[in-house]
């Protein structure tokens, strides 16, 4: 067990490892290495950003929490079920609202406003779907802590959410340079 997550650490660090890079430098940024899901020359996409910060998150949380060995298996697999949820719900979420600032903008200049109604109360149904589920899956989570975990847990998941914006806005701002670099 412990030998498998000081793997699976072990290649979330090698794989993350052109991403820092690239997120650190201002100089022609370089493409990352290939991979198993990683074709040459091919930029990393958010889906997969959000993939290798998912096992960095589950990797750290061992620590942060103070997990027991006997706690990290079940730990590991509610907090995927957790994450995956919230993934879920973001994809629902934004696809309703991409349909609704494509139905409140119509090029014929008159909105279809029963269209628009509809897809506010999928957008509200939604929202009450993800609260219950996200509730269940911290439900989940917090049966496998104690409640000083639980606090450390929920502390961890701040300050890995804002790791996570300020690496999204390092890499906006290398990929903006490097965009001003190309139309030079």
């Amino acid at each position: 067990m412990l030998l498998m997550r000081k793997t699976v650490a072990l290649v979330a660090f090698v794989l993350a490892l052109p991403l820092a890079a690239a997120a650190q430098t201002q100089p022609p940024v370089a493409q990352p290495a290939p991979g198993p899901d990683l074709p040459a020359g091919r930029p990393i996409g958010a889906g997969e950003i959000q993939k290798l910060f998912d096992a960095y998150m589950m990797i750290q949380a061992q620590d942060a929490v103070k997990l027991s060995e006997a706690q990290y298996g079940k730990f590991v697999t509610r907090l995927k079920a957790l994450q995956d949820a919230r993934r879920r719900h973001q994809q629902t979420r934004n696809q309703i609202l991409g349909d609704l600032r494509r139905l409140s903008n119509p090029p014929s200049g008159t909105p279809d406003e029963t269209l628009i109604t509809e897809r506010l109360k999928a957008f509200r149904d939604e929202e009450e779907r993800a609260a219950g589920e996200l509730r269940k899956a911290y439900d989940a989570v917090d049966e496998t802590l104690d409640a000083r975990q639980q606090a450390r847990f929920r502390l961890f998941e701040e300050r890995m959410e804002q790791q996570k914006l300020e690496l999204l806005m390092r890499a906006r701002q290398t990929a903006r340079a490097q965009a001003q670099r190309r139309g030079r």
